[in-house]
């Protein structure tokens, strides 16, 4: 009777475990398996009966089933589990139902158990025993299932499948969360990317949100998803292959684009040469000599004259090979701090091949139809190189040379590229421990080229402001206290006149951010305000208002500024506020 309760052994998806053999043939897995010594069963299974609560296992009908074929005792296994069962989880929930008849929330008191038993778990886990839950079981456990379908022990799953990935248990566990269409909880796991039915559904879910997201929250998105896929070899290779497709499709074939870069860009980060792969992917190897010569600088992450050389040639010939094979952002970051960086050790006579090839890279169009070139456009090449040799000649210079250049710089900072060169050459200079203790003038002339940037470019308006906050943030204990409170004023003014140019929300953001740490001088963020009331005017955005309004209403902050309703300067303060919340209904957006 015992033996009809139990069904056949199933495997994980609940399908019955049957194995090939070399001829194709298929037997049952239970025929193959040698008989088991009985004195060598019963001694086991008495072993884990004599154990705490054994009769809770999961396991406890198998355990009970090889017991009795193996010719146990009833009365023996009744008496051991008997003996032995604590009643551990009854406790728990008698626990439970008195703290709540207590009058505690039940809410809370769930909250409570389940904190207790997810750091038990997490203290206690073991991935061994855990792998042997299916082959008790023989089939997916009810609990397991179930257990899924709560945030709390999904992102026990999470956590546990970092810590221990190459637990089966877990594994199976990420596959049927995501199964189950929660596969966007789990872009970071780095287990799931074992899996390539998992993967993929991560992969499909993270680039619906990148293509889906506004600008504040995309690059952080477009990060998050590299990490992921620079996991391990076949998710890099298996993602940059689909995103090369979807680059040929017209929507949002940019963002694709974009996202195979910073993919590119995390591996190396990581310490790993994919240079073969891009390679493969951008067509160089239709040009063997172009090819070599990219991957030899590419792989060492080095320019080298020779290589450049050869570049230089086939692309300064009548035919040369499509412009994207020299558009790979690790080479033209190569190239503009080798022509931008101060102190660099460059070759005068390959320096003009250098300024060619970033030139060529920055300014031709060309476009193709079925997989051959239509036009070709190098108008801009020359008048590029031009600016490009008139920036990198200031490079270097003193305060008042570099003031008698101003003019010639700011027509060369029209060109992108040459802006993109201006920030990398700012920011090696004005990070230098030194720079500002040197500095006699109120605002130091670098600093001024970075306005003329930001006025010019909106798409480098985010790589200026993380410069300025590098150097707001910076310790400048070699000043004194007065004089680093005037500096870091300085650089407020290059963040108000970035809001200015409608950089606003990312600005205000880290001002608020500020703020709320606390670790900045009051007197700052007041100068601040002042100086971004004096420039804005109404209607305000209600993400303006959400971000700046509280700032303006700090007591601490503006208390002693504002007016009085008698016309003086400070008003404006004042007024502001009562604008603000003139239009609640709009602040609430």
């Amino acid at each position: 009777m015992m033996e009809e309760e139990f069904e056949e052994e199933r495997g994980w998806t609940g399908r019955s475990t049957a194995w090939e053999d070399d001829t194709g043939n298929q037997s049952d897995g239970e025929q193959d398996e040698p008989m088991e010594n009985p004195e060598q069963v019963l001694a086991e299974c008495l072993e884990k009966f004599s154990t705490s609560d054994y009769i809770m296992e999961p396991g406890i009908f198998n355990q009970l089933k090889r017991y009795f074929q193996a010719g146990g005792s009833p009365e023996q296994v009744i008496d051991l589990l008997s003996t032995n069962y604590v009643a551990y989880a009854q406790m728990a929930n008698l626990m439970a139902e008195w703290i709540i008849s207590a009058g505690t929330n039940i809410n809370e008191v769930r909250s409570m158990v389940e904190a207790s038993l997810r750091d038990m778990i997490i203290k206690t886990f073991d991935p061994k025993k855990a792998d042997t839950i299916f082959s008790e079981e023989g089939e997916t456990p009810a609990w397991l299932t179930e257990m899924i379908e709560h945030p709390t022990w999904r992102s026990l799953v999470y956590r546990l499948a970092e810590e221990y990935p190459d637990c089966l248990m877990l594994n199976f566990t990420i596959k049927l969360i995501s199964d189950a269409g929660y596969q966007g909880e789990i872009t970071s796991i780095s287990t799931a990317a074992q899996q390539i039915e998992v993967f993929s559904r991560m992969l499909k879910t993270s680039v619906c949100k990148i293509l889906s997201s506004n600008d504040d929250t995309m690059m952080k998105n477009i990060k998050d998803t590299a990490e992921m896929i620079c996991h391990s070899e076949h998710t890099f290779v298996y993602s940059q292959v689909l995103l090369y497709y979807l680059m040929q499709e017209a929507k949002g074939s940019h963002l694709m684009k974009r996202l195979s870069q910073e993919i590119v860009k995390c591996a190396f980060e990581h310490g790993h040469d994919v240079t073969p792969v891009i390679m493969a992917l951008n067509g160089s190897t239709a040009y063997p000599r172009a090819c070599q010569a990219l991957s030899s600088m590419l792989s060492r992450n080095a320019l080298n004259p020779a290589d450049i050389t050869v570049l230089y040639k086939m692309f300064n010939d009548s035919d040369p090979p499509p412009v994207d094979l020299i558009r790979a952002p690790q080479f033209l970051e190569l190239l503009i701090d080798a022509l931008f960086k101060p102190n660099m050790k460059l070759n005068q006579e390959h320096k003009p091949k250098y300024i060619y090839l970033l030139a060529y890279a920055a300014s031709v169009s060309e476009s193709f139809r079925r997989s051959q070139r239509h036009s070709l456009k190098q108008d801009e090449v020359k008048l590029t190189i031009q600016a490009v040799e008139k920036a990198i000649g200031s490079v270097g210079k003193t305060h008042a040379e570099l003031v008698a250049d101003l003019p010639v710089i700011y027509n060369c900072i029209k060109y992108s590229v040459v802006s993109v060169g201006v920030i990398r050459w700012v920011e090696a200079e004005v990070t230098e421990p030194s720079y500002f203790k040197l500095r006699t003038e109120h605002t130091p002339i670098h600093l001024v080229l970075l306005d003329e940037v930001v006025s010019c470019h909106p798409l480098l308006q985010q790589k200026v402001l993380d410069l300025i906050i590098k150097l707001f943030e910076s310790k400048q204990d070699e000043l004194e206290i007065l004089v680093q409170l005037e500096l870091r004023k300085v650089l407020l003014d290059r963040m108000v006149h970035l809001l200015g140019k409608g950089h606003v929300i990312p600005v205000l953001k880290y001002i608020k951010q500020c703020w709320s740490r606390g670790d900045t001088d009051i007197s700052l963020i007041r100068y601040f305000i002042t100086e971004v009331l004096e420039l804005v005017a109404p209607p305000y955005s209600p993400e303006f208002i959400t971000l700046f309004l509280p700032l303006v209403e700090d007591d601490e902050i503006t208390g002693m500024s504002r007016g009085t309703g008698d016309g003086s300067e400070h008003d404006v303060i004042s007024e502001f506020i009562v604008h603000c919340h003139a239009q609640p209904t709009e602040k609430a957006k």
